[in-house]
């Protein structure tokens, strides 16, 4: 497990210095997806880049919400916002509450930005085959995604060996 977790490292420090394509983190709960992305993310905003770093099911609540309303910004901008900021980091895929809509507006992103080879981060406890076919056919494109399943135990648990 230790040489797993410190390859996952060296991916995350390597692609953080020169964001190309994507970078899918697979592992259970609590082996450290989430802090190797959001390390990428903070490597970025030291370089001035645009990032934007949100667990699936908040970025969800959080479109949903511009129908409101009183929203304090339209879907249409926040939407755009997430297709072209530099940096995209999607936490926990898989963990958000499956709709129609909400698989239509993750695959339009995730699909924008394959497209585009835009840089993107990716963390999810699901293997490709749970996923909904379209966007699990955009995370298996190995000519644009690094896919690494990191085999650590969940580090709260106290079954770091």
């Amino acid at each position: 497990a230790r040489q797993n977790l410190e390859g996952a490292f060296r991916l995350a420090r390597e692609w953080a210095g020169e964001p190309e394509g994507w970078v899918l983190f697979i592992g259970a709960n609590g082996c450290g997806k989430t802090h190797l992305a959001g390390a990428i993310a903070n490597h970025r905003l030291d370089e001035a880049e645009s990032v934007c770093f949100a667990t699936v099911p908040d970025l969800l609540d959080e479109l949903r919400a511009t129908f409101a309303p009183r929203a304090a910004e339209r879907f249409d901008t926040v939407f755009q916002r997430l297709l072209d900021v530099r940096l995209l980091v999607l936490d926990d895929l898989g963990a958000h509450q499956s709709s129609p809509w909400a698989q239509e507006k993750l695959y339009q992103i995730l699909n924008h930005r394959h497209l585009g080879r835009l840089p993107t981060v990716i963390t999810t406890n699901l293997e490709l085959k749970a996923m909904e076919p379209r966007i699990a056919s955009r995370l298996a494109d190995l000519e644009v995604v690094v896919v690494y399943e990191i085999e650590a135990p969940d580090f709260r648990r106290g079954d770091v060996s």
